[in-house]
């Protein structure tokens, strides 16, 4: 099995990062097996802390992430290997009990907050992508996410947004747009970027497999 292509796509929650997976993972899935890996899921264990001080962890900090266990199962899937990847209960605010079995694949999406924000991580990406989504929308996407399907209330969605999301949007994920190749405006429904994209992937798929 040649070398997988990785593909990082980060930005601002709830900016369209999985929209933009889903579709790369559809456009190519039918002649290249495709991975999708959510940074998410890489959120810290915090099955040791009472549920109290769970609440009061920053998940919108890189310090939230485990990115060196992500960064050591990424290399094993470019070994070759099959990982046991771990899964984030957001209601609980910790991983799950339960992990899910990942296998290597010829394409490899990463997408989360921060993708883009650890060197170490930069240097496995091929192709490194941010999506730019106006802040009101994202707020609005993120509202009916969260509270839809991760139990959140509404007032702890406003108050988590206020006082930790947008400011560390703007310290820790905005800069990061510095280092993208491609920047996609509006997120999923940039049919003409993603086009673009797909195209840009293709042409790298084709290259290695020479």
């Amino acid at each position: 099995m040649n070398k997988p292509i990785i593909i990082g796509i980060a930005g601002g929650s709830a900016s369209g990062k999985t929209s933009i997976a889903n579709k790369l993972r559809d456009t190519f899935s039918d002649e290249k097996s495709v991975l999708i890996i959510r940074q998410d899921d890489y959120y810290k264990d915090q099955s040791h802390m009472p549920m109290e001080e769970r609440y009061k962890t920053n998940y919108d900090h890189p310090f939230a992430f485990d990115n060196e266990y992500m960064i050591e199962q990424l290399n094993e899937l470019m070994a070759g290997k099959v990982i046991q990847k771990p899964v984030y209960d957001f209601v609980k605010h910790t991983r799950s009990k339960i992990t899910e079995t990942c296998y290597p694949a010829d394409v490899i999406i990463l997408e989360g907050l921060f993708v883009l924000e650890n060197e170490d991580l930069r240097k496995l990406l091929n192709i490194k992508v941010f999506v730019e989504t106006d802040a009101d929308i994202r707020f609005i996407r993120r509202l009916l996410r969260d509270v839809k399907e991760r139990g959140r209330t509404l007032e702890s969605v406003v108050d988590q947004y206020v006082n930790t999301v947008r400011v560390m949007h703007e310290a820790f994920i905005e800069p990061t747009k510095r280092y993208a190749d491609v920047i996609i405006p509006e997120g999923g429904s940039n049919t003409v970027a993603i086009d673009l994209l797909t195209t840009k992937i293709s042409s790298i798929i084709h290259h290695t497999m020479l």
